[in-house]
């Protein structure tokens, strides 16, 4: 079958596209022959060599942790053979060979069937940066989150950007904001339904002062980092919650102490270390649920096919896109 590897760290010429075996499931799991794969943030972190050795598995490392597909051999899935289904949890790509493959062997706990009213891609850009899955997580089981509350989740490009104003909406959130970074980008998202904060005409604190009232928001999903963190604390309101997810931007800032002090904000981090197998199965069985009654969209910027696997992950690094990135495992 064909598949992505790589025997090094490195950049993005270390991806090799190579020809091996198709995977034999162990005692119980289950075989998916994959049609679309998601191209994450966390890919490029681990072909870096960014992590912990003990973080990921020894050499050669197969990329891609979310993708889609069919299930050839159920295994202890309890599915028939044929259910589309998609990959929800698992460390693949870290601890176990990832999706940038045509099949790919998981535990069964690790498949979710795809609602009919659900086509392939829309169930991919769902998974791919895990933004919407995020978002659910953070606002459903760390912040308290109610119903009439505001959220903001900078990034309008980005998987929390898209996934946390989403998600808040059909939550019940009074207000959803999210930000760009250029004047161009914030029309694209105006265009799609998002209340966005051109961060290149007005300060986000001000943005925030003007969409709000003055109050602030009551909930920040904050996958940028860098000076985005310290001056989405300063938009929260008293009593107010930020959960850290991602560092896009920079993995430093600076923050106002006062805004901690004076306004009793709370703080998270994110990681899906977290949540059970069970919370997260849960989560993504909702989300699907949201999707195939169209109440979330996530939107695809590009497919490359699996070949072009170090063009994706430079596209999504540094392209600037505007959705989610996704790989074709269907032969040219």
């Amino acid at each position: 079958m064909r598949a992505i590897q790589y025997d090094e760290f490195g950049d993005y010429d270390v991806l090799e596209a190579v020809d091996v075996p198709i995977p034999v499931p162990g005692p119980g799991q289950a075989l998916v022959r994959l049609t679309l794969a998601g191209v994450n943030p966390l890919d490029d972190t681990v072909r870096r060599g960014k992590l912990p050795a003990a973080a990921v598995r020894p050499l050669p490392i197969r990329p891609g942790g979310f993708g889609v597909g069919v299930l050839t051999e159920p295994g202890a899935s309890g599915l028939p053979a044929g259910t589309r289904v998609v990959l929800s949890g698992g460390r693949y790509g870290l601890a176990a060979d990832g999706a940038w493959a045509e099949y790919i062997a998981v535990d069964p706990q690790h498949v979710l069937p795809i609602p009919d009213s659900v086509d392939d891609t829309a169930a991919a850009a769902l998974t791919a940066a895990t933004g919407h899955l995020t978002a659910y997580l953070a606002l459903t089981e760390l912040t308290g989150f109610r119903p009439g509350q505001t959220v903001l989740a900078p990034g309008v490009g980005g998987g929390v950007g898209q996934g946390g104003v989403d998600v808040a909406r059909v939550l019940g959130a009074g207000v959803a904001i999210t930000t760009a970074t250029g004047t161009a980008k914030a029309e694209r998202g105006r265009a799609a339904g998002f209340e966005v904060i051109d961060l290149s005409t007005e300060s986000l604190r001000d943005g925030v002062h003007r969409l709000t009232g003055g109050r602030g928001v009551d909930v920040v999903l904050d996958g940028v980092g860098g000076s985005v963190t310290g001056a989405a604390l300063g938009a929260l309101a008293v009593d107010g919650t930020l959960v850290s997810i991602g560092y896009a931007a920079s993995t430093r800032t600076e923050i106002d102490v006062t805004d901690l002090i004076w306004k009793n904000t709370h703080i998270h981090g994110f990681r899906f270390a977290l949540f059970t197998p069970e919370q997260i199965n849960a989560a993504n069985t909702h989300l699907l649920e949201m999707l195939g009654r169209k109440e979330i969209v996530p939107l695809v910027d590009r497919v490359f096919p699996l070949e072009q696997a170090a063009q994706a992950q430079r596209h999504l690094a540094e392209g600037g896109p505007f959705g989610r990135v996704l790989l074709s495992l269907q032969p040219a």
